[in-house]
């Protein structure tokens, strides 16, 4: 038998946010001898004539932390990468200090681990727990038009997890920094996936926030299209049955319905073991 065969519907979408094979042929991108990221071989080739980059045979070194994203903005304008016009920290891991700041569009080229907050919006009403689910913009660059959290991005260079969830719910959702503050911090998972995009190494901050039941998010920056309130029954079905919410987004649903009970026994211990 197929060993995906036995997979649950949830269990597929903690496989596809998990499909990186590492190292692979992917070679160590270290700064100061520290790794940073993983650069797949025609990464390597189109680095190979910067001064501030060392290739050897296994690994590609910066010598010059403060180049990266020079390196990054070069490689764009020879249409390698796309940027994204907002710099993030490069760190070995979440918990250590910043060695270098890039461009977020450079991130999956060098296979460098980002950070990101998500939130779930939860009411709780008379008939039930809801929770307010986000449509993202038609015109957005990654992953148009899926569903998504009321609140979701990544951590800008400088800022905390939830520094960036309080500009985040202000800048996507319209929820007040006196609101958004009562959020809490409820999990933190990463994975490694492969993207059309390059290598996603993400660490995800997740967050529940109970809303009040006549608080209506409202899109503040054209990122989301719309919000509904559903009832967590049909998030739960969506995510189980579907593709429909942004890949991530389905990890952090799953650990939702974990804690809540809805995903309970053996299957509950396997996909928390995999998070």
């Amino acid at each position: 038998m197929d060993q995906h065969a036995k997979e649950t519907g949830f269990q597929r979408h903690v496989r596809a946010c998990n499909n990186a094979v590492l190292p692979g042929a992917r070679l160590p991108f270290r700064i100061g001898g520290t790794r940073v990221g993983w650069v797949a071989p025609t990464a390597v080739e189109a680095l190979s004539g910067f001064p501030a980059i060392l290739v050897s045979a296994d690994s590609v070194e910066l010598t010059e932390p403060e180049a990266l994203d020079a390196i990054a903005l070069a490689l764009a304008e020879r249409g390698v990468l796309r940027r994204r016009g907002e710099l993030f920290d490069v760190c070995a891991r979440p918990d250590l200090p910043a060695l270098s700041r890039v461009d977020r569009g450079a991130i999956p080229f060098f296979g460098i681990r980002a950070a990101g907050v998500h939130l779930n919006g939860l009411v709780q009403r008379p008939d039930g727990l809801h929770m307010w689910v986000a449509r993202r913009a038609r015109d957005k660059l990654l992953d148009p038009g899926k569903l998504d959290h009321i609140v979701a991005g990544g951590i800008p260079a400088g800022l905390s997890p939830l520094q960036t969830l309080i500009k985040e719910a202000a800048e996507e959702a319209a929820i007040p920094p006196e609101l958004a503050e009562q959020a809490l911090s409820v999990a933190a998972f990463g994975y490694a996936m492969e993207r059309r995009e390059g290598l996603r190494r993400d660490w995800l901050y997740a967050y529940d926030l109970f809303l009040p039941g006549d608080f209506t998010p409202q899109p503040a920056d054209g990122e989301v299209e719309a919000f509904e309130l559903w009832p967590i029954g049909r998030v739960f079905e969506a995510v189980r049955d579907t593709e429909d919410f942004k890949f991530n987004v389905n990890l952090v649903l799953i650990d939702l319905f974990i804690r809540l009970g809805l995903i309970a026994g053996p299957e509950a211990a396997s996909l928390r073991a995999a998070l």
